[in-house]
């Protein structure tokens, strides 16, 4: 479990095929302290088993699955990627609760300016699009966000300037694939209330009289 705080970055040093997928080595702009062989480390907002771990350094098997759902597969040796450890109990939860598992590729459409702050708009698959929530969290590549607007497949996000200064999204540019998860919290709610992927006999119609019977009026 991560919170979409990004702790630094990290270069890709090595990229080769493994066991039918394959196998990356990342040097760390951060010394991971304390660390646990096979511990999970977020790699541009992918959960993956850090494993070799030598300083700044580590080594992670990326599965053919999460290769056709992120943008791992298109990482090279010299790519600079964003990179998190996973939460401690004892830890702030300063962004929001990310689980590290993609649930689609977006790709960055357009980069404005509002004085120092840069707003990036990004089109995600329409299947994803009703997760995504005016004032809600989203993770880019591991970032915590909060949308400003959304609709129509698309959804915007305003960077701080620290933000861009310290992950990769400052290098991004119009048609730029990234990893995009949604908040997990509406996808449980919505499999709860028999939604997608739940029995449609089952399925619940949330209005002001299902409200009212349940004691919420």
């Amino acid at each position: 479990m991560f919170t979409g705080i990004v702790q630094g970055r990290g270069s890709v040093t090595g990229y080769r095929s493994v066991r039918g997928g394959q196998a990356l080595d990342i040097d760390a702009d951060f010394v991971i302290d304390n660390p646990e062989e096979g511990e999970s480390i977020a790699v541009n907002g992918v959960c993956l088993t850090a494993y070799n771990i030598s300083g700044r350094r580590f080594t992670a098997d990326v599965s053919p699955e999460t290769l056709s759902r992120s943008t791992l597969g298109e990482l090279r040796v010299g790519r600079s990627v964003n990179l998190e450890r996973a939460l401690r109990l004892c830890d702030r939860l300063g962004g929001h609760i990310v689980s590290g598992h993609v649930d689609c590729i977006g790709r960055l459409v357009d980069i404005g300016r509002e004085g120092d702050f840069t707003i990036l708009s990004f089109s995600v698959p329409a299947e994803q699009d009703t997760y995504i929530i005016e004032k809600g969290s989203i993770s880019i590549d591991g970032i915590s966000l909060t949308v400003n607007q959304c609709g129509g497949g698309r959804f915007s996000v305003s960077i701080i300037p620290h933000t861009m200064q310290t992950t990769t999204l400052g290098a991004l540019k119009n048609g730029g694939a990234v990893n995009i998860e949604v908040d997990i919290i509406g996808k449980y709610v919505e499999k709860l209330l028999g939604g997608k992927d739940g029995s449609p006999d089952q399925a619940i119609e949330i209005n002001r009289g299902y409200l009212a019977e349940k004691g919420f009026f």
